[in-house]
């Protein structure tokens, strides 16, 4: 690291001592946990990613900044209990890349990038197996509060890892149909079991976060996308209804659909 950037990483972390200073620092920066931190850190790490997305290269500057501080405030609390400080983190983290790329920095060939990918997964599960000696399953430290859509593409990966997957994209295809078939069977049973229902309806979302990821895509990020343009559409629905001179819940379903395939086809354009 640069004399210039370790000199900008010492400001930054002197700035955060100051702000928990027990006499001077601020406030609300003093009363912080590792805990207490967790929601701001989830939403920075949105707000970086939303920055990305929108391209607003402008934005990911401060949002980066942001996420970074989130890092160093955390090495702050745990310092202040002994555990870890900065310099620690950095050290663990380099020498875990090191490590994991025997490729770069040693003297390992690996024929391709599937060989790579291969030697990374044995490495984390060396680094799993000596975290913790009574883990026994690759599916140890997938993080429970992950977003949902996120989780079942890391346990599918996990999977994938050990040779438990499809090997070709038609058993995929099938598992999501099978899946909805299951669905409207319990939905038009004669007595409808609501927690039957919510049972088959997760199975559909799981094997259809199986097909995106079949199809070498994010279930998480693919989903924003089809947000965002949903979005898009029904805000020029909106506008569309709107200028007839009626609110857009003064006009029918059938109108609605009108103008959704009018904003479809312009969009085409």
């Amino acid at each position: 690291m640069s004399n210039v950037h370790t000199a900008a990483m010492n400001d930054l972390l002197a700035i955060m001592a100051r702000l928990r200073d027990p006499q001077t620092g601020c406030p609300w920066d003093r009363k912080q946990t590792l805990q207490s931190l967790v929601p701001y850190t989830l939403e920075e790490a949105y707000e970086v990613a939303d920055s990305i997305e929108r391209q607003d290269l402008a934005a990911l500057q401060g949002e980066l900044g942001d996420l970074l501080f989130q890092v160093v405030f955390y090495c702050q609390l745990a310092g202040e209990q002994g555990l870890f400080d900065f310099n620690d983190v950095v050290a663990t983290v380099s020498e875990k890349l090191i490590r994991r790329h025997p490729h770069v920095f040693g003297d390992a060939e690996f024929a391709d990038t599937a060989a790579v990918n291969a030697n990374w997964e044995a490495e984390k599960a060396r680094e799993r197996q000596q975290k913790d000696a009574a883990a026994t399953s690759v599916l140890d430290d997938i993080p429970r509060a992950m977003p949902a859509l996120s989780r079942a593409y890391k346990i599918q990966k996990r999977c994938a890892t050990v040779g438990f997957d499809w090997g070709t994209l038609p058993p995929v295809v099938d598992k999501v149909r099978e899946e909805i078939d299951e669905v409207l069977a319990e939905v038009q049973a004669a007595e409808v079991n609501p927690a039957a229902v919510a049972e088959e309806l997760g199975d559909l979302l799981f094997a259809t976060v199986n097909l995106v990821r079949h199809l070498k895509n994010d279930p998480e990020q693919v989903l924003r996308q089809a947000n965002d343009k949903f979005e898009a559409r029904f805000r020029q629905v909106e506008q569309r209804l709107s200028s007839q001179g009626r609110s857009v819940a003064d006009h029918s379903l059938a109108e609605m659909e009108e103008a959704w395939q009018q904003v479809k086809e312009a969009n085409k354009s």
